[in-house]
């Protein structure tokens, strides 16, 4: 079983590798030069399925009252851009959040991905944002382009966490994101989920199988609230993600329906 993993791990690599490098091009002319923003996001989605099948990683999208779940989903073309905050505990999460939350989710990630080849290009054009965590002048004005961005209309995923939990609990927020959100007065979405890091052993390229689940929470608004007020939305917040979190562990404890 291991053998065919392992195979069926490298497998995917070689397939990934072939669409990037026939993709990529193609998403770039499509964003950068005919400025064709769905096109090219349909091509960055097909190729994260194209990931997500070729590796057997499935995942789930529940909504805040469970049943029927894409529907309860906030839908961006009627409530505007929104920040979904997500936990973080492996490197599969971004993909699945990507492809599950939203149509075309921009992304607030570390600048250190932009040292990987054609990355950081796909990046800038497609409108991710960067942060330098560790200058904090060029991380304001990330967060400043962000929150610009957002007023645009353009939702984004943020993990505030900052790097992957090792334990599966929560990881202090970092506020970068919620800055973003207060300037721009777009509500924020609390997102939990697991499963995902039984794909990857540390140190090892081997993916294996694994199924995911999401849950999605209901917006928290920002609407009046100053950056004074910052970090009691990032208490409420990181509260509602731990509660959803919890709610995936113990789905015995999830609230029913209330439409039921």
């Amino acid at each position: 079983m291991t053998t065919l993993i392992a195979l069926r791990s490298f497998v995917a690599y070689g397939g990934i590798m072939l669409y990037i490098l026939l993709a990529a091009p193609i998403a770039l002319v499509l964003g950068g030069v005919l400025r064709w923003k769905t096109g090219m996001y349909a091509m960055g989605r097909c190729g994260v399925w194209l990931a997500l099948t070729l590796t057997g990683i499935r995942y789930r999208v529940i909504g805040p009252h469970g049943s029927n779940p894409k529907s309860q989903i906030p839908n961006p073309k009627s409530q505007g851009a929104l920040v979904f905050c997500a936990n973080h505990e492996s490197n599969v999460d971004p993909a699945v959040l990507f492809l599950g939350l939203h149509p075309q989710l921009h992304v607030l990630y570390k600048a250190e991905l932009r040292k990987v080849p054609i990355m950081g290009t796909v990046f800038d054009v497609g409108g991710f944002v960067p942060v330098e965590r560790g200058d904090r002048e060029k991380s304001m004005a990330s967060i400043a382009r962000g929150s610009e961005s957002l007023r645009a209309g353009n939702s984004f995923l943020i993990f505030p966490e900052g790097t992957r939990s090792r334990t599966g609990h929560l990881l202090p927020f970092k506020k970068g994101g919620f800055i973003m959100a207060i300037q721009a007065q777009v509500p924020i979405v609390p997102v939990a989920i697991h499963g995902g890091r039984a794909a990857m052993q540390k140190g090892s390229p081997i993916v294996r199988p694994v199924d995911v689940t999401v849950l999605v929470g209901e917006p928290i608004p920002t609407a009046g609230l100053t950056l004074a007020d910052r970090d009691a939305l990032i208490v409420r917040v990181r509260a509602a993600v731990a509660a959803l979190l919890e709610q995936i562990l113990h789905p015995e404890s999830r609230d029913p329906d209330p439409r039921a």
